[in-house]
């Protein structure tokens, strides 16, 4: 029996979750769906510019995890935007920061933590 997937701890929602071609008729393109963890990914590494030791530790998940998680994401984004899918962000096994959970802030998050201020 495979062991239960651990939550990830995800700092943005993304504002649009629907991405793809702008002309051409919607409903017969193919729909790629990534999850908010592999948006997180992306939006940690390749927007804000940190590697994967650092998004593993903001998800709070291991290393080789955070790295399949990206790329799994980056093939997504390649599919799409090579042969012109249409790309939506739902679903996954995430958990939004709250500060009264949270034991450190990331420089991103929104949320901040009490017990690390100084």
């Amino acid at each position: 029996m495979p062991r239960p997937i651990k939550s990830r701890k995800v700092c943005f929602l993304p504002e649009n979750n629907l991405f793809g071609p702008l002309i051409s008729n919607p409903q017969k393109r193919e729909t790629l769906y990534m999850t908010v963890e592999e948006y997180e990914s992306i939006r940690i590494i390749d927007f804000v510019g940190k590697n994967q030791e650092i998004c593993a530790e903001e998800m709070r998940i291991s290393r080789a995890t955070a790295q399949r998680i990206y790329y799994t994401a980056k093939r997504k984004v390649a599919d799409a935007l090579v042969h012109g899918k249409i790309l939506k962000i739902e679903g996954g096994n995430y958990k939004l920061c709250e500060s009264a959970t949270d034991k450190f802030k990331c420089d991103h998050c929104p949320y901040v933590d009490e017990n690390t201020i100084k």
